[in-house]
């Protein structure tokens, strides 16, 4: 138990990763670490839609033939 006049802390406030405005990041936000669902459905479809890829370096073999891959 808290002593009595001891308050709970404030909810932690995160930058959203779609549109870096104020996020809070608690249970009470069902779209954390985003400020909105909005947001959170932009960066999904972004996802989906693979906006997001690494670039491919080639297989192993690739890099074994080019003879410039491996510098």
């Amino acid at each position: 138990m808290k002593p009595a006049g001891e308050q709970a802390p404030a909810a932690r406030q995160v930058i959203c990763p779609h549109c870096k405005g104020p996020a809070v990041y608690a249970p009470s936000n069902a779209f954390r670490p985003f400020c909105s669902e909005r947001c959170k459905n932009i960066d999904f479809g972004a996802w989906a839609n693979e906006d997001f890829r690494m670039p491919d370096k080639g297989s192993l073999e690739d890099q074994l033939t080019d003879p410039g891959a491996l510098q």
